[in-house]
Parts: structure tokens; C-alpha cells; sequence
């Protein structure tokens, strides 16, 4: 091998060198970077959790804060109910979107069914519900759709008669 090319050598491992670590530099930054973000994310969790905790024996809805959606994240993992958000009435309470609270679609098909001791259709449900409630007016689809629901989790029971379904408290 010639003085030369040995010159010409070493110079390229000198280069692939400072490439790699520059590249390595580069990398580290990004980690870095990520790191930092990952730590955020952490000591927000760990908020969430400890406000879950503290919330976690109330059986009652209505006592938890509400979530104004202008406020951040960090922020209002941080904030503490008042007394006076948790003396509030169901039925005065608002949501952030303005809408006063209205029952659950499955609950008001479940007082619905409780009413009649035969099973029923889905359509008899919605047009019963749209009497009753006419400021309700769900899809005959999502009718069914809650009803299913309420059957997954054992509330009522689904009765097939030839290609009709029907439906009772359980």
C-alpha cells in the first residue's frame, strides 16, 4: 500500500468518523426531545390519576367538575372542584356545550319497557319515547342500536319471533 493511498484512506475514515458523529449528536437531541415530551405526558397522567382517585367513591354524577373545553389540559388536571359545583341540582346543571342534562336514551327505553309486562318492538319503543319525549328524536337505528346495548349488558332481553325482535326488562 502506497503512502497515498493510505492518505486517501485514513481521510475517509476521518470523514465516516465525524459523520457518524455528528449523526449520534443529532440523535441525541432527538431522544432528548422525545424524553422531555414523555415526562410532560407522565405529570399529566399522574394528575389525571390522582384526580380519578379522588373521585372514585362518588356515585353521583352531578358532583363531579365540569370540563370547560376552552380550558387546557394541563390546567384543568390541576384545578379543584368548588363546594358550590358540588351542591349543584341534576337538573340544573349545563353542560359546556349549553345543554341542560336530558336521561340516558337507554333509560328512558328501559321506563318504557317497565311499563308492559309483553315483549316489544323497537318501532313501538320509538314511537312511544317520541310521544312522550318529543323533544327527543332518536333514529329507529339508534333505537335499536341502545336497545342491543342494554341487551349486552344484561339489562333486557331480546325475543325473536319469526323475523320480528322484541324486547323486555330482564
Amino acid at each position: 500500500m502506497t503512502s497515498q493511498s493510505a492518505a486517501t484512506l485514513r481521510s475517509r475514515y476521518v470523514a465516516q468518523a465525524a459523520s457518524d458523529l455528528e449523526e449520534n449528536r443529532r440523535r441525541q437531541q432527538e431522544l432528548a426531545e422525545q424524553l422531555k415530551m414523555l415526562k410532560q405526558e407522565e405529570a399529566l397522567l399522574t394528575d389525571i390519576i390522582t384526580l380519578a382517585k379522588q373521585y372514585e367513591g362518588f356515585a353521583d354524577a352531578s358532583r363531579l367538575p365540569e370540563q370547560v373545553h376552552e380550558e387546557p389540559v394541563a390546567e384543568k388536571a390541576k384545578r379543584v372542584p368548588t363546594k358550590a359545583a358540588s351542591r349543584r341540582s341534576p337538573s340544573a346543571k349545563v353542560t359546556a356545550k349549553g345543554k341542560s342534562h336530558q336521561p340516558l336514551l337507554g333509560d328512558l327505553l328501559e321506563d318504557l319497557l317497565g311499563q308492559y309486562g309483553e315483549p316489544r318492538l323497537a318501532k313501538e319503543l320509538r314511537d312511544e319515547l317520541l310521544e312522550k319525549h318529543p323533544d327527543r328524536d332518536p333514529t329507529p337505528q339508534v333505537v335499536r342500536n341502545t336497545l342491543e346495548s342494554l341487551v349486552a349488558k344484561g339489562r333486557i332481553r331480546r325475543h325473536k319471533q319469526q323475523r320480528s325482535v322484541m324486547y323486555t326488562l330482564a
